[in-house]
């Protein structure tokens, strides 16, 4: 199921000094959430085991089954909206799973989401947004007008953004330091930057859905790409500091507008 990974040298010098510790698999499956009885196959390649859980209180009463799975005792890797490249911490030492899906990818973009990973181990910061919400899920829930899935996805994506503060600050010493992940940076963020200029006019013309625009915008942060309101105001200090309580107040107020 898991194969060892072989690393470029300028993603091992940033897993060396982020997550020297961490090991690095291609997984066979292509997945979104691995089923408990293959996660555990990492049991054979790592010291111990520790599964998540979180309190089911956290959760509005339509949260998606997934979401129920991943807070509950199961051993649970990846989620939907984690992206090609997903870390876990709930082993030890912790693991980095590339997806086959990066196949046919440029190997230097490949090489951005290894190195990505590896800065995010590096900031201890929570796994999952439901780790970032905690209860507050269920307020964010109530300041999204929509159905569950689209909730979830923002939800997803506001953790992304505010992740992305914190990431963009290391990616931007990389032409310094790593000029080919840099470069790999740069080229990711232009391509996206022509598409989040134009979210505005495209959710008004109900050519993009709003889960989708906010999906579209947080992931553009890491990049230090300007945003269009209303998703300029997530790209703060004030988010980076106040993280879920300041999110929840941007969904309260983004949607009283849309709704009036």
């Amino acid at each position: 199921m898991f194969d060892s990974r072989e690393l470029s040298a300028p993603v091992a010098a940033v897993k060396a000094d982020h997550a020297p510790d961490a090991i690095v698999f291609d997984s066979e499956r292509d997945f979104e959430t691995l089923p408990p009885e293959q996660a555990e196959e990492l049991g054979f390649a790592v010291d111990s085991l520790e599964p998540a859980t979180y309190p089911s209180a956290w959760l509005p009463a339509d949260a998606p089954t997934l979401l129920e799975r991943y807070a509950g005792a199961d051993f649970t890797v990846g989620m939907p909206g984690d992206g090609s490249v997903v870390w876990t911490r709930q082993t030890e030492p912790p693991v980095v799973l590339v997806k086959p899906r990066v196949q046919g990818s440029p190997e230097s973009f490949v090489d951005f989401l290894l190195a990505e990973a590896f800065v995010e181990l590096g900031l201890e910061i929570p796994e999952h947004f439901l780790d970032f919400f905690e209860d507050g899920y269920r307020d964010l829930d109530r300041a999204v007008s929509l159905d569950a899935n689209s909730t979830y996805q923002i939800a997803a994506a506001l953790y992304d953004g505010w992740v992305g503060l914190q990431t963009r600050e290391v990616f931007a010493t990389w032409p310094n330091d790593s000029p080919e992940l840099a470069a790999a940076w740069q080229d990711a963020g232009d391509r996206l930057e022509g598409r989040v200029s134009g979210l505005p006019s495209a959710v008004a013309r109900n050519e993009t859905d709003f889960a989708d625009a906010t999906e579209l915008a947080c992931a553009a942060i890491k990049h230090a790409i300007e945003l269009p309101a209303p998703f300029a105001a997530l790209d703060t200090e004030a988010y980076l500091d106040h993280g879920p309580e300041y999110a929840i107040r941007w969904a309260e107020k983004t949607f009283d507008a849309l709704t009036e």
